[in-house]
Formats: structure tokens, C-alpha cells, sequence
């Protein structure tokens, strides 16, 4: 490329990793999150779909064992045989298990629920985390922490509204999903430090897969040549999407991204308007607002307040 003369008005165009940091030093990372999350919430819905037509825990045998496929060949070019060794592997296993357990159950909640109300109830982990890292990690939690876990706590039952006399099965298994993800979460910390990402992803996608086996000759049928299409696909959205999770959170800290998790709320708004027809009503949308207000305050007051006090004194 020719140089341009000083005192040009022309220039190179910068790139665009520059111009997003222009906009936020962590934009790069923002957009792949939300980028991954919008995967997410269109793999969920299309489970949704088949959720209807396949046994729950044959969908996620299917998606665990073609997300496997995926990524055990890229842990093997990126680590070798090293990856047939991982660090705790008794916390490796469990970590599998929570994912099977966990995306089964949400299989068979999502059924019976609003898709953008269930990625709604869901999203009850991340309060869920403050109040399970006490008790497994020990780290002491703020006021304004727990005030975010009791807003949110809130949000969820504005979404729900249980009715003691009619009480919704479905909502309980994602809120089961929900406390699956809160002690995955707090297990990726303890792996995290110790593990390449990849290959704990591969581990818990492998051990997953194994589990659900146990279930197949109770579940067993064919799909038709659809659904076996429909599957590959979601099986590939996942593999990418949490790759790209994985990606964002290497390259910006947790609490520049954690506010913009709550953008899957959003995403499964417009997917579950596009695919099913549904919106959420009144009560629903002032419940995602509070989840959402709660959990940027969960991640985002307590270092506010630490930093007003430094400036104090």
C-alpha cells in the first residue's frame, strides 16, 4: 500500500477492532458475548421445537454428543494427549453430570413454558452463584450484593406468578436448569485457573454425552431427515457459541461483560416473537427488568462503592 503524503486529508481506514475500542475499551470482547449469547438463545428455541417431537434426553444426548465430535479433535490439535489427563477429574465429572441434568431438565421446562419467559426464569444463576459462592468458595458477599439476589429473586417470581393451587411443573425445571448453571459456573472457577477452556468444555460435553447413554435404550428412535439436520445444527451452535464465550472472557474482565449477559433476554424476545408467536405480557416485561437492573447490580455496586470509598480516603 502506497504511503499517504503528510498533511493529506486522506488516511488508511483503521481497523475495525480500533474503531469499536474507540467506542468502549472492551467492545471487541462486548460484541462476541453477545454475538454467542444470540447462538445460545436460537440453539434453546430450536430445541424447543423438537422438544415437542423427541424425547427430551434423547435431544440432549444428541446435542452433547455431536458438541463432543466437535471439540474433541480441536482439544487434541490444541493440547495432544494432555487432554486425556485433566486436572480434577472427580470435579470434571461432576460439572458433566450438572450439564446433562441441567439441559434435560430445560428441555422438558421449555415445553410448557414462554420461550422469552423461560430464558427469563433461567436467569435466576447468577444470584444463585452469589449466594453457593459462600458456601462453596467462602468469599464473603456485600449488602448490596444480596440486595441484587433478593431483587432478582423478585424478577423471577414477577415472571412466574405461582399459583400454590396450579403450580407451573415447567417453571420448576428451568429453575432447577437455573441452579445447574450457579454450581457450573462456581466449578468452571476452580477448573478455570487449572484448565485450558476448551478442554473443559470438551470434558463436560464428553461426560454428558456418556450419562445420558444409560438413558437410550429407553428413549431410542430414529429422527426423520429433518430433525437429524435440525440437531447437527444445534449441536454446531453450541460448539460455537460457548467457544466464543470462551473467547470474550479472555479478552476482557467478567464484570465488563457480565451487564451485557442479559442481552439473551432480549434475544429470546424477538427469537420466541419470530418462531412462536408469543409475547411476554405486562407482568413478564417488569419482571426481566428487574432481573436484569438486579444482576448488573449484583456484578456492578459492590466496585462502585469500593472505589468511592478509596476516593474518601
Amino acid at each position: 500500500m502506497n504511503q499517504q503524503p503528510s498533511g493529506t486529508a486522506l488516511s488508511s481506514p483503521a481497523p475495525a477492532t480500533s474503531v469499536l475500542t474507540r467506542i468502549h475499551p472492551y467492545a471487541p470482547a462486548i460484541l462476541i458475548m453477545v454475538t454467542a449469547l444470540c447462538l445460545a438463545a436460537t440453539g434453546g428455541a430450536l430445541m424447543k421445537q423438537l422438544a415437542g417431537e423427541l424425547p427430551p434426553v434423547l435431544l440432549s444426548w444428541f446435542r452433547f454428543a455431536i458438541y463432543g465430535v466437535i471439540l474433541i479433535p480441536l482439544a487434541f490439535w490444541r493440547a495432544g494427549r494432555a487432554c486425556l489427563r485433566p486436572s480434577r477429574p472427580v470435579v470434571q465429572v461432576v460439572r458433566g453430570l450438572l450439564l446433562a441434568a441441567g439441559n434435560t431438565s430445560f428441555i422438558i421446562g421449555v415445553v410448557h413454558v414462554d420461550y422469552a419467559n423461560a430464558i427469563a426464569i433461567l436467569y435466576v444463576y447468577p444470584f444463585l452463584m452469589v449466594g453457593l459462592s459462600a458456601l462453596m468458595l467462602g468469599e464473603p458477599v456485600s449488602r448490596p450484593a444480596w440486595a441484587g439476589v433478593a431483587g432478582g429473586f423478585c424478577g423471577v417470581l414477577l415472571v412466574i406468578r405461582p399459583d400454590p393451587a396450579a403450580l407451573d411443573i415447567g417453571a420448576i425445571f428451568i429453575l432447577f436448569t437455573g441452579f445447574t448453571v450457579a454450581v457450573q459456573m462456581l466449578l468452571n472457577r476452580k477448573l478455570g485457573s487449572e484448565s485450558d477452556p476448551l478442554l473443559v468444555s470438551m470434558w463436560g460435553a464428553v461426560v454428558a454425552s456418556v450419562a445420558l447413554s444409560v438413558s437410550l435404550p429407553f428413549v431410542w428412535q430414529v429422527p426423520a431427515g429433518d430433525q437429524i439436520l435440525l440437531i447437527a445444527f444445534i449441536g454446531g451452535l453450541s460448539a460455537l457459541s460457548h467457544t466464543l464465550m470462551i473467547v470474550a472472557m479472555t479478552k476482557a474482565p467478567a464484570e465488563e461483560i457480565a451487564p451485557f449477559t442479559y442481552f439473551e433476554i432480549v434475544a429470546a424476545i424477538i427469537i420466541g416473537m419470530a418462531m412462536f408467536g408469543t409475547l411476554p405480557d405486562g407482568w413478564a416485561w417488569a419482571g426481566m427488568a428487574l432481573i436484569a437492573v438486579s444482576g448488573i447490580a449484583v456484578k456492578k455496586l459492590p466496585g462502585v462503592l469500593k472505589m468511592r470509598r478509596r476516593e474518601k480516603y
